[in-house]
């Protein structure tokens, strides 16, 4: 049987593309004829976050040859492998089954990346329960109502629920009545099901934040699914068209819902553009979802996807803060710093001045870089910072883009990036035969 099965992933693996489906399902229905077998290719069955949770036994066998592929998961996390091709031995209550995991690349109309498998168990009902319970566990909603989808898969990601958790409206700061107005944008839409459904208007909305990287886009978006406390799918990379419907097929099952496009003009293109529109305002209802996106570059968007009302219909702009939002957060900053570190009252609106076309990301690594220089010195912080403004300011400039200077208050005009912000929009993301 282990020859068979060897034979089995290296010959079709060779045959044409459209054929290796065809031949997997064919050759182990041939080579087990009276046992229970699932195929699929849905991101939801993430085997392996279901047994580093506990929920299962699982064994990588080395024969048939398995194919493992290493990626590096971080300082926390280390190197960790999976699986691209092979066999898995695995016990799930009591129970022994096997998983088959194959990848190929068959169109679109496959899963991500090519991802498929196959569940092989003594009956049709035990693999099927087994499947049924790894993609219930994978998309289940936790108790912070946020299901992250990445790469193809929903996964567990709990550095951003910490940050969503510890970001409120109240550290928010945005120019004049911009932060009531989106707030009060959100809240209405969701208290109006009745209303839409008594003129007969579609129960969803579309909004957009754009704006240079750096003007508090993400901030207000997680400050918003705190607020809100809805059921929020938070997308951050699609990884493959199909991927574009499991969201949207996840988030009507789950509306009324708060779907979270991060980038989305790093998210579409023009391989994606026609699924995403399709899934956006198609055919399907999308009864009860706000889609609530971001966007740093607009010029990058379709026209069909930044204009057409029915999609996006309500734009907000993020552009960089003025001096009365630049005097706010300094101080905000301020408040929170132990007093050796804090500047002086007559030095935060000097800074909140001398920080003209600074984006609030440049304000936050002015702060940051300041206090280093600070440390172990003997210099009052209102002389390190206004020493910092000056430094960030020349490394600000050489990124191409002329900022202002002291010598002229008002500088020439940003460019379409918003200048100084523009170096923000790079994201520095052995077991026995088991009988059967």
């Amino acid at each position: 049987m282990t020859q068979s099965l060897d034979d089995l992933i290296s010959d079709v693996l060779s045959a044409p593309a459209p054929l290796i489906g065809y031949e997997v399902s064919r050759r182990l229905r041939t080579l087990y004829p009276h046992g229970g077998i699932v195929e699929g290719y849905f991101p939801a069955f993430n085997i392996w976050a279901y047994h580093e949770a506990g929920l299962c036994e699982l064994t990588r066998r080395s024969v048939p040859h398995r194919q493992d592929l290493m990626h590096w998961g971080g300082p926390e996390v280390g190197q960790k492998s999976r699986t691209e091709q092979g066999l898995l031995d695995v016990v799930w209550e009591d129970r022994c089954l096997r998983v088959l995991i194959v990848h190929f690349q068959d169109g679109i109309s496959r899963g991500p990346n090519g991802y498929h498998y196959v569940v092989i168990a003594e009956t049709q009902a035990i693999a099927e329960a087994f499947h049924q319970a790894v993609c219930a566990w994978n998309t289940q909603e936790p108790d912070e109502y946020i299901l992250v989808f990445n790469m193809g898969d929903w996964q567990k990601d709990d550095a951003l629920l910490a940050a969503i958790a510890g970001t409120t409206l109240d550290s928010l700061i945005l120019r004049d009545t911009l932060k009531e107005e989106i707030v009060a944008d959100l809240h209405a839409f969701f208290a109006a099901r009745e209303t839409y459904a008594e003129y007969g208007i579609p129960w969803k909305r579309g909004i957009l934040l754009l704006g240079p990287p750096g003007n508090g886009k993400t901030h207000t978006v997680k400050a918003l699914i705190n607020d809100l406390g809805r059921r929020c799918i938070y997308v951050k990379n699609f990884g493959h068209p199909m991927g574009i419907h499991f969201v949207f097929e996840r988030a009507r099952q789950i509306a009324p819902c708060l779907l979270v496009l991060e980038d989305l003009d790093s998210l579409i293109d023009e391989h994606t553009r026609a699924y995403f529109l399709n899934e956006l305002d198609g055919f399907a209802a999308n009864e009860g979802i706000l889609t609530l996106a971001t966007c740093n570059h607009p010029e990058r968007l379709d026209p069909a996807i930044l204009d057409r009302p029915s999609r996006f219909d309500r734009k907000y702009p993020f552009d960089l803060p003025g001096e009365d939002e630049r005097r706010r957060y300094i101080a905000l900053w301020n408040e929170r710093l132990r007093p050796p570190l804090r500047l002086s009252p007559d030095a935060v609106p000097a800074m909140a001045a001398a920080t003209e076309g600074f984006s609030f990301a440049y304000l936050k690594e002015l702060f940051l870089s300041s206090m280093m220089r600070w440390i172990g010195g003997d210099i009052p912080m209102d002389v390190v910072m206004a020493g910092q403004v000056e430094t960030l300011r020349m490394q600000m400039a050489s990124t191409s883009d002329v900022l202002p200077t002291p010598e002229m208050p008002g500088g020439p005009p940003m460019g379409p990036r918003g200048g100084p912000a523009r170096r923000h929009g790079v994201r520095p993301r052995p077991a026995e035969d088991i009988p059967l």
